[in-house]
Order: C-alpha cells, then structure tokens, then sequence
C-alpha cells in the first residue's frame, strides 16, 4: 500500500468516525431536534455522490469512507424524520 492510499484511509476513518458520537447520541436519546434537516439531506446526498465518484474512480478508500458515513448518518436522518 502506497503512502497516499494510507493517508487516504486515514483520513476517512477520522472523518467516518467522526459521526460515531452523533449516531449512538441521536439513537439513544430517540431525538435529532438540535440537527437540520437542511443539513442532514445536502449531507447525505454528497455523501452518496462521493461514493458513486469513488467507485466509477475505483478509488477503494473513498468508498469504504464513504460507505461507513452512510451507514452512520441515515439512522440520524431516519430519526430525524420520525421524531424530529
């Protein structure tokens, strides 16, 4: 593995792992008041446009980071639109 893909991966785990304390916060607490839906949508909706870049570039670490983000961030939209 070259040194730009480490870095790469490294850098999509910070960022990835950063939503890890907003997700199990939102899902504990069952509430995602605080958060913009606004937010939320343009979020994931670039989130999904990285992935798709990512695989048509086959560009692994972008859409492993990618990827996880998602899997972090809908369960928060997902409350956000039941409870608000």
């Amino acid at each position: 593995m070259n040194p730009i893909e480490v870095l790469g991966l490294v850098a999509g785990a910070l960022t990835t792992t950063a939503y890890l304390p907003q997700a199990v916060r939102t899902l504990r607490s069952g509430s995602a008041r605080d958060l913009s839906l606004a937010m939320l949508l343009l979020l994931i909706t670039g989130i999904v446009l990285w992935l798709a870049y990512g695989a048509l570039a086959g560009l692994p670490a972008v859409v492993a980071a990618n990827a996880a983000t998602l899997l972090l961030t809908l369960p928060i939209l997902w409350v956000k639109l039941r409870r608000g």
